[in-house]
């Protein structure tokens, strides 16, 4: 049984007569009457009483009429919504992100465009740290990980890039280093406890900043070693120790903790935002959202600070 069948049959049965069927169908009326006599063949039962002025459907008819129905329908929206799906217009796209990389302005701005330029896309979000997120991609769980530095470099996964920001000082309302109200050297920081996040979780931005320390002629004194940026922040305001977060976690804490620009950092300390996907077979949902991503980053670094 094929579906030309069912259109027939359906053609038919709505025209109740072949010849006007076999018209509205653009073919011939004997070929029509046997196609349907091979349909009945099969199904074992007769679709149609015929008589002199056309035909009624039997009981079966009448039931296989629903049906023919139904199976014709679905199969339609079924193309459309495979067509859709393929256009990157509808599926589904399972987005992942560090909690300091959502942090930042242009993250919402992206997912909240996407939302609206793809709403039949279902957007499933997931928190993790930037290594799992990229495992999570690698082992197709996540279709794109939203992250600051690339933690590893696993075959056949792409990253891109969408903007460097500052790095800044954190320290506690009220510190010996908040004297001034310019950058502070990164020297100063000599015998300060620190306080960052450990080293699986961002080994980019810390290893940097590590080797800036060791570059101004000191040791780092490590204090804390925590999960996330956010917890960082909070034991600042603690007074446990001094940080350093991306410039647009600036508003957290604002009332027990200060920021500033540190200067005499060699390597230049930048947190990234970065994107991190499969580098083959990406569905046209993920290439829409890396696309969009990559547009609205462009327009972000062209905007005055």
């Amino acid at each position: 049984m094929e579906l030309r069948h069912l259109r027939y049959f359906v053609m038919v049965a709505e025209e109740r007569h072949f010849t006007r069927a076999a018209a509205r169908l653009n073919m011939q009326q004997p070929p029509l009457s046997q196609q349907i006599r091979a349909l009945e063949q099969e199904l074992g039962f007769e679709l149609f009483i015929r008589h002199a002025k056309g035909v009624d459907l039997t009981v079966g008819g009448e039931v296989f009429l629903r049906e023919a129905r139904d199976i014709l329908v679905r199969v339609q929206q079924g193309g459309l919504k495979a067509a859709r799906a393929a256009q990157g217009i509808e599926g589904t796209l399972r987005l992942g992100f560090t909690s300091s990389a959502a942090s930042h302005p242009l993250i919402p701005k992206i997912i909240r465009r996407y939302r609206e330029d793809y709403p039949g896309v279902d957007i499933a979000l997931n928190e993790g740290s930037a290594r799992v997120l990229t495992d999570n991609v690698v082992s197709e769980r996540v279709d794109i990980g939203i992250l600051r530095a690339p933690v590893a470099d696993p075959a056949g996964v792409a990253y891109h890039r969408l903007l460097n920001e500052e790095l800044l000082l954190t320290l506690p309302v009220g510190h010996r280093l908040l004297a001034g109200k310019g950058p502070v050297s990164l020297r100063d920081l000599a015998d300060e406890p620190l306080i960052l996040v450990r080293r699986p979780g961002a080994p980019g931005m810390y290893a940097n900043f590590l080797q800036a320390c060791r570059n101004a002629g000191f040791e780092p004194n490590v204090a804390f070693e925590v999960e996330r940026m956010l917890t960082n922040v909070s034991l600042v305001a603690a007074g446990a120790g001094v940080s350093v977060v991306p410039a647009s976690m600036r508003g957290f804490h604002e009332h027990s903790v200060a920021y500033r620009s540190i200067r005499d950092a060699k390597p230049r300390l930048v947190a990234p935002i970065t994107l991190v996907c499969r580098e083959l077979h990406q569905s046209p949902q993920v290439a829409n959202f890396i696309a969009l991503a990559r547009e609205l980053g462009a327009e972000y670094r062209k905007e005055p600070l």
